[in-house]
């Protein structure tokens, strides 16, 4: 009886252990484990395994990225729809009003059509050139912002334009352009995170077009190319989701 008693004692013991305690691998002895810890583990499904096959799937991800492709045509003509970007500078009080310092706008085959520096009219407070890329020389002797806005108005007028979160572009234009005639990656659905957020050029070109972008300072040609890649990809089914809107409110 003494006996099986022990027996008991020593199976509740390790039993006890064997929920809150771990093996030094190095020793092999028992190491206190904290009750909370060992909980917290279990909800979140902690596995070291795990963690170091993802670790490893994302450090593949990021080395497949590639620098965005060059153009396969030499046709610099001006199509029916081009892509656009813009580079801003900052003036004003600690440089926070973004005024225009580059614009391009590429083709359907990603070639430049136009591509200027815009010489401010006002103060620059802060070039931004870790993101912007823009330096003095660059501008010191640019185009007038009022020959850039109608050389720019002139192209746009009765075509299709791509661009990512174009509004922003639009303000520092001091222009607009028809909604119907307009193609923003930051807006179309598909191209939203799953929380209906919208993602970053840089974030759909890796996701989309296994591109690197904006590594550094941006460039205004590369993101406007990087817009129209997206397009043409998912021209098809972004256009028809267009002509449905469109349908869907004549009806009404």
């Amino acid at each position: 009886m003494k006996r099986e008693r022990e027996n008991a004692v020593a199976a509740a013991g390790s039993r006890k252990r064997s929920k809150f305690a771990s093996v030094d691998r190095s020793s092999g002895k028992a190491v206190a484990v904290s009750q909370n810890w060992m909980e917290l583990r279990s909800k979140l499904g902690i596995n070291a395994k795990k963690r170091k096959e993802i670790s490893i799937a994302s450090e593949k991800k990021e080395t497949t990225l590639q620098k965005l492709p060059e153009p396969s045509s030499t046709d610099s003509s001006v199509t029916k729809v081009l892509a656009m970007d813009c580079e801003m500078v900052g003036v004003g009080f600690e440089g926070k009003k973004s005024v225009l310092a580059r614009i391009s706008l590429v083709n359907e085959h990603g070639n430049i059509v136009y591509d200027e520096y815009v010489k401010p009219m006002e103060f620059v407070t802060d070039f931004r050139t870790h993101v912007s890329g823009i330096r003095y020389k660059d501008i010191k002797n640019g185009k007038a912002f009022a020959t850039v806005q109608q050389e720019v108005s002139d192209l746009l007028s009765g075509r299709i334009l791509v661009g990512h979160a174009l509004h922003y572009d639009f303000k520092v234009l001091l222009l607009n352009h028809p909604k119907a005639d307009t193609r923003d990656t930051s807006l179309y659905t598909p191209f939203r995170s799953e929380h209906g957020r919208p993602r970053s050029l840089q974030h759909l070109a890796a996701l989309f077009l296994d591109a690197k972008v904006q590594d550094g300072a941006h460039s205004s040609v590369e993101d406007a190319r990087s817009a129209m890649l997206l397009y043409q990809k998912f021209r098809s089914e972004w256009e028809k989701s267009i002509w449905k809107r469109h349908k869907k409110s004549v009806k009404q």
